[in-house]
């Protein structure tokens, strides 16, 4: 794949990140990493997995570090400002992609500080959430959302940080808003299954197009 080292100018000063340009009208897809004070980084390998697989259907990808984490500026700031700083992603690869539906896409943490933005955002389209963490953070703002664009979950089954069945009681209650999907037999960093998930990254890319 080919990969750009980038810097975009953050609230608290530069992030960085990899940047994979695809094709012009295919998605454009801000994927947002897991937790940093858990060693979570854009080349955490689900991350990577996720980039990956979206980058193979012609989608253009900017995986990115939150503030503090690695060459990243700034410190943790309990997911408030890391959602900022998907803003600020969002806004830079709609610059760079200004023709391509614009997606976000997140891994546990990630999908917490991502949907944020996407929520504030009217020009994401569509959002996918790898193994949410609703039992560890307060997903209030989803509910309260006035723009809430189309989500999928994918969920592991034996997940051992997300109970599976504390988010399947979070799907169902917003069951008319989120599709979900659960890859049997996978725990959270999926070690066993990335195939399983990149297939049905694929699919849900094939499926929304």
């Amino acid at each position: 794949m080919q990969h750009q080292l980038v810097n975009i100018h953050g609230p608290v000063g530069e992030l960085e990140g990899i940047y994979q340009p695809g094709e012009e009208h295919r998605p454009a897809v801000v994927v947002c990493h897991p937790h940093p004070q858990y060693g979570g980084t854009m080349r955490n390998k689900v991350v990577y997995w996720m980039a990956s697989a979206f980058h193979q259907q012609g989608c253009s990808v900017l995986r990115f570090n939150f503030r503090g984490v690695e060459g990243s500026a700034g410190h943790w700031d309990d997911g408030r400002g890391e959602s900022d700083d998907a803003t600020v992603a969002l806004n830079w690869l709609a610059d760079m992609q200004p023709d391509a539906p614009l997606w976000l896409a997140g891994f546990s943490f990630g999908c917490y500080a991502g949907l944020q933005a996407a929520c504030r955002d009217e020009r994401v389209q569509h959002t996918v959430a790898v193994a949410p963490a609703v039992q560890m953070h307060d997903y209030a703002f989803f509910d309260q959302a006035q723009h809430r664009p189309p989500c999928t979950v994918i969920a592991a089954s034996d997940d051992e940080i997300v109970p599976f069945d504390a988010l399947q009681t979070w799907l169902q209650a917003h069951s008319s808003t989120v599709n979900s999907h659960a890859i049997a037999g996978a725990s959270h960093f999926f070690p066993h299954h990335k195939e399983a998930l990149q297939a049905q990254l694929v699919a849900e890319v094939a499926e929304v197009l």
